[in-house]
């Protein structure tokens, strides 16, 4: 199977996008795992809305779809099931009466709270591996990579990445 060069595609130097897919692919298994240790109680879909109620408190749900970038009837279908769990509330703006907010309840809390202290703690193992130096450098580039990415791929104003 033979791959053509899109135009559009920036040129990266060699071996980095291979590089940058294995990243992906290693964050990416320590986020499914991480939703391990909250014994099945969300699914993927369901833990990044909590993800994103955690990152921006309480907000209008369309906000919410537009960070997620989900249409706004998909996220109403995963809130009805959150908010029948016990893990998200539903509200409204007050100076909007017919905007509906969501927010997360003390069990979404709790949940977002064990699956993030869960990543950190392996994530910290993965990088205990490494020399000072190297966990300084991976550091800094993976915070050129976020900050280079920047909303679009769910990092808030309410979580800033340290450079």
């Amino acid at each position: 199977m033979s791959r053509t060069s899109d135009e559009n595609e920036p040129e990266l130097a060699p071996g980095t996008p291979e590089v940058l897919q294995a990243a992906t692919r290693v964050l990416a298994g320590v986020a499914l795992r991480s939703l391990d240790v909250l014994d099945s109680a969300v699914t993927l879909p369901q833990f990044r809305l909590l993800a994103v109620l955690a990152d921006l408190g309480p907000v209008p749900s369309g906000r919410a779809a537009r960070t997620l970038g989900l249409d706004p009837s998909t996220v109403t279908r995963l809130a009805d099931r959150m908010v029948t769990a016990g893990h998200v509330a539903r509200g409204t703006d007050p100076a909007h009466r017919g905007v509906v907010t969501l927010a997360l309840t003390p069990s979404g809390r709790k949940l977002v709270a064990a699956a993030d202290n869960w990543r950190k703690r392996e994530l910290a193992r993965i990088m205990a591996k490494l020399a000072p130096a190297d966990q300084a450098a991976v550091t800094a580039a993976l915070a050129l990579l976020v900050e280079a990415a920047g909303d679009e791929y769910g990092v808030t104003a309410h979580r800033p990445v340290p450079l």
